[in-house]
């Protein structure tokens, strides 16, 4: 059977994804084969076809900065219906994005504990993009879903980044010796709200200070974000102690990077709200 999917195919493949996706996300055991082998009979298409499929799920799933099932590598140049189908999917079920639930299937507070050093990488680059195709469908359906806003609403998931970042700067000067400082580190944003422009005071070995801004996905390194005027000010005021770190791939395994101010060295701004006055 050749040509293109139909929704009710689309539909189909995406539910049985999905089902593996929480089984694996939760630590069941699932049998990839044997999920192929049931979708045959009920989608009448090939194994090979169905294993491609779920490979483009795994990229719009990338896109839309959610985890995917490991193995089924995110392949591109997918149909539009995909895309449209995996998002009726989240619609139907607004407990899988909702905070508590993912929040559980993230990292817990021992494995915080007992890894709190994050893995610390270089920003995304020109020189370290993806394919020209694969980053255009990924920014689309970023931008088409506003995964930026979705990650900014996500009060659990913030707060869960800004604790793992804690753990980390604590470990840090731990291990460099520096005690004095670590005991001086200031959750601010949680501590005294969250207008001072970063979320975590911390230091960096000579005691300078790392006024730290913590932005969290459960999607991939370039998944956007949304940032404040505010803490674009800051950012500028303060140029030389302002730090932004990037938390994704938050769910599975976290990694970050750190971008330094001026961001518009690293980042394109674009403005997505206005305030509108009466003259």
């Amino acid at each position: 059977m050749a040509g293109d999917w139909s929704d009710e195919q689309n539909d189909a493949i995406v539910a049985d994804y999905f089902a593996m996706l929480g089984d694996d996300i939760a630590g069941r055991p699932y049998s990839k084969a044997e999920h192929n082998r049931l979708l045959q009979a009920v989608i009448d298409r090939p194994r090979g076809s169905i294993e491609y499929k779920h490979q483009n799920i795994s990229a719009v799933l990338k896109g839309l900065g959610e985890d995917w099932v490991p193995g089924y590598k995110p392949a591109f140049n997918f149909q539009t219906s995909l895309v449209d189908a995996v998002v009726h999917w989240l619609q139907r079920h607004p407990d899988w994005l909702a905070p508590a639930a993912r929040m559980a299937m993230g990292p817990s507070s021992s494995t915080l504990r007992e890894e709190a050093m994050l893995w610390i990488g270089p920003p995304p680059t020109h020189s370290n993009a993806p394919p020209p195709d694969e980053l255009e469908q990924m920014t689309a359906i970023a931008c088409r879903y506003n995964v930026a806003e979705r990650d900014a609403r996500n009060r659990a998931l913030g707060r869960a980044g800004e604790e793992r970042v804690l753990a980390h700067e604590r470990a840090s000067l731990l291990a460099a010796g520096r005690t004095d400082l670590a005991e001086r580190i200031r959750w601010v944003s949680h501590v005294d709200g969250d207008g001072a422009g970063y979320d975590i005071l911390s230091f960096d070995t000579d005691g300078s200070d790392r006024l730290i801004e913590v932005k969290t996905t459960n999607g991939w390194e370039r998944t956007p974000f949304h940032i404040t005027r505010n803490e674009l000010a800051v950012a500028e005021e303060r140029r030389n102690d302002w730090r932004l770190v990037r938390l994704w791939n938050f769910s599975r395994e976290p990694k970050a990077f750190e971008l330094r101010s001026p961001l518009n060295a690293h980042v394109s701004l674009m403005a997505t709200t206005y305030q509108a006055s009466f003259s």
